[in-house]
Parts: structure tokens; C-alpha cells; sequence
């Protein structure tokens, strides 16, 4: 217990060098806190409805772009590349989005209906996206057919 207490403090934030990741992550967080009030103004400025000049080619977009994450995970994780694991992040992150926008820009009835069951194929998408995301990098000889144990000599 002893040993795994030192290992975290070992890593919390105690050097007094200001490092460019530090910077980085400390200007995040003031984001995230400054686009609260920036919320409320939209809460309260935007209009109920609008007009979109493009929404075909906003939504044809957003599913291309799904379909290209997914393509690209698939390619990079057969060939066990450890930059799977970013690609399928960011398809997870595009798949809840579409879910998200997918319902709450639907009208009421058989619209709606339709929204709530495409946001449950891309939450399904987003899931399985999070897990090879989180999961360990690959090694490339186990995927590529190569045998692991040594080989025998030919005759």
C-alpha cells in the first residue's frame, strides 16, 4: 500500500516547471470553465428554429466522416498499428454526435422514431470505438501470422 501511495504522488503536478503539456492542459480546463457563461448566452440568445442553406451536405458530411473513421480503424488495426486506438476515438466521438444531433433536430412521430433508432446503432458504434480505444495496442508479429515460438529448421 505504501509502495503504490508513493508511486501517485510521485505523479502529481509538484514540479515547478511550467512545461508546454502543463500550459496546454491548464488553458483546457480554463475552456471548459469559460464556455459555461458562454452556454447561458446561447440558452438565451439563439433563436428556437432556423433555416440551414446546406443541411443535406452538413449531415452527407458527418456521415462521411463516421464511414472514414471507421474505415481507417479498421485498416489501422489490422495491420496493428497503435494509431487505431486515436482513430477510434475520434469515430466515437463523431458517432455521438451524429446521435445526439439526430434527436434532438427531429420533429415528433415516425421522425423521431427513426432519429432514436439510428442513435442507438451509433451509440452502439460509439461503444465499441470507446473499447478499441481503450484497449491495449496490438503487437504487430501476432497479427501479421507470425508464429510466436521458434520455428523449426527445414530439412
Amino acid at each position: 500500500m505504501k509502495g503504490a501511495l508513493k508511486k501517485w504522488t510521485a505523479k502529481k503536478w509538484t514540479a515547478k516547471r511550467w512545461t508546454a503539456k502543463r500550459w496546454t492542459l491548464i488553458l483546457l480546463g480554463a475552456g471548459a470553465v469559460l464556455l459555461v457563461p458562454w452556454m447561458v448566452v446561447l440558452a438565451l440568445t439563439l433563436p428556437g428554429s432556423t433555416e440551414v442553406q446546406h443541411w443535406s451536405l452538413a449531415w452527407i458530411g458527418l456521415d462521411a466522416l463516421i464511414a472514414t473513421g471507421c474505415a481507417a480503424t479498421a485498416l489501422l488495426g489490422l495491420r496493428a498499428d497503435p494509431r487505431a486506438r486515436l482513430t477510434a476515438a475520434a469515430t466515437a466521438a463523431m458517432a455521438v454526435l451524429d446521435a445526439w444531433f439526430d434527436i434532438t433536430t427531429s420533429q415528433s412521430g415516425s421522425d423521431l422514431a427513426q432519429a432514436l433508432a439510428c442513435a442507438v446503432a451509433e451509440t452502439v458504434l460509439a461503444g465499441v470505438c470507446v473499447v478499441l480505444a481503450l484497449s491495449e495496442p496490438q503487437k504487430a508479429a501476432a497479427h501479421k501470422g507470425v508464429a510466436a515460438t521458434k520455428s523449426s529448421p527445414s530439412p
